[in-house]
């Protein structure tokens, strides 16, 4: 970056195109993978676009996670200011060690990949009976409401033990939290919503428990009410949005590349790459993460100052051509193992494992269910999430 190109006000997030990331964070990249960024409040901060230094940030402990430290790369949204002060007690994801240390290690063992596996029945019913609605429905159909966000919204239903008839209550309190229009004191309140739900699903699972993942944390006797309902929420909400989110938007991106879907169906061995392809491919966590500096850190020639925020941006690092060439084209046959859809560090999603398996086996069985599945509106029609702390589509009308 020379001299002359400007800093940006806040994070990039104009779009050209529905699966790239914002031309503004691909030049950035391009000339210097860390650059200069002012926050909406006036920070003179970071934002890191290259894979290395991307990678470099996530993993390591110098860079905070803390939820109270951290700025807002962009006015509104889960990290704007006053929603960040609502950090009720096991909110994993924003705090570091030796806080996160315990809280994590307590849910590791449930989501190895052994564990996954053991859901495959499960998660194979689940998609199936949302395709026998679909394939008896009318169409066009949504795939979004039909299938995208039902799947994983009721699996993680099932691994939790939260009750199917409340799925229209989370749901809702999270597509409020991840709005970007949302008032603070909205998000707020679907904070406090959630966490009173959480809380009363705690109390029920003390007095009467299942065999599921919340009465186990419940059995286990190292958290107290207020943790439990944290990390049931923080689960619940993280289980299904992202999830939900590929799925929708792992479909428009094949149907939108017709050599790369022919290429599935030709050879479904070939669905676990596809699976991580997607994932770089598409990034729907696009806002983030964000740390903060503890020390002075010297990060690709520029210094870090403690106290300065660094914003990390997935789509463009998931799409930086030092790490993967070609990175526009959609390509089932790459090896994408190093994508940064997950994240990276001791913060890595937790859940990934399962959002494998959900995907695998969502997109083999929607696609060998319908194999005329096409859109059913213009590709231009299709709404984007681009007013979502999760980047996706809002619908995606399929007939077959």
């Amino acid at each position: 970056m020379t001299d002359a190109t400007p800093v940006p006000q806040g994070l990039p997030m104009e779009r050209q195109c529905p699966f790239s990331p914002p031309r503004g964070l691909v030049e950035l990249r391009d000339q210097r993978p860390v650059s200069r960024m002012t926050y909406p409040d006036g920070h003179e901060g970071w934002l890191v676009t290259g894979h290395a230094q991307a990678r470099e940030v996530l993993a390591n402990p110098r860079f905070s996670s803390r939820g109270d430290l951290a700025r807002a790369p962009i006015p509104t949204g889960p990290m704007a200011e006053g929603t960040r002060r609502f950090i009720p007690r096991g909110a994993l994801t924003r705090m570091d060690p030796p806080e996160h240390t315990r809280y994590r290690r307590l849910l590791t063992g449930e989501f190895t990949v052994r564990r996954m596996r053991l859901l495959e029945p499960m998660i194979q019913g689940i998609v199936d009976h949302q395709l026998d609605l679909m394939a008896g429905g009318d169409q066009p159909a949504d795939l979004v409401a039909d299938f995208a966000l039902p799947v994983p919204s009721l699996v993680i239903c099932a691994l939790l033990g939260v009750p199917t008839t409340d799925r229209p209550l989370f749901e809702r309190e999270t597509r409020t939290l991840f709005s970007l229009d949302t008032p603070v004191e909205d998000r707020n309140d679907a904070l406090r919503s959630l966490g009173a739900y959480l809380g009363r699903l705690v109390a029920d699972k003390r007095a009467n428990p299942e065999d599921d993942l919340l009465s186990d944390l419940v059995a286990g006797g190292q958290l107290d009410d207020e943790e439990l309902a944290t990390m049931g929420m923080v689960l619940l909400v993280a289980g299904h949005e992202t999830t939900a989110n590929m799925l929708a938007h792992g479909v428009f991106a094949l149907l939108r590349h017709p050599d790369q879907l022919a290429l599935l169906r030709s050879d479904p061995a070939l669905l676990p790459n596809a699976v991580e392809e997607l994932l770089r491919y598409l990034s729907v966590i696009h806002v983030g993460p964000i740390r903060t500096a503890l020390d002075d850190i010297e990060l690709n020639g520029q210094l870090i100052r403690a106290g300065d925020s660094v914003t990390v941006s997935v789509p463009a690092a998931n799409w930086d051509p030092t790490r993967f060439p070609e990175p526009d084209r959609l390509d089932i046959t790459r090896r994408s193992t190093s994508h940064l859809a997950f994240g990276h560090g001791i913060h890595q999603c937790l859940g990934q494992q399962l959002a494998r398996v959900e995907m695998r086996i969502g997109f083999g069985s929607l696609l060998g269910r319908f194999p005329g599945l096409r859109l059913a509106v213009e590709p231009d029609a299709v709404p984007l999430r681009s007013d979502m702390g999760i980047y996706g589509v809002h619908q995606l009308p399929v007939a077959w």
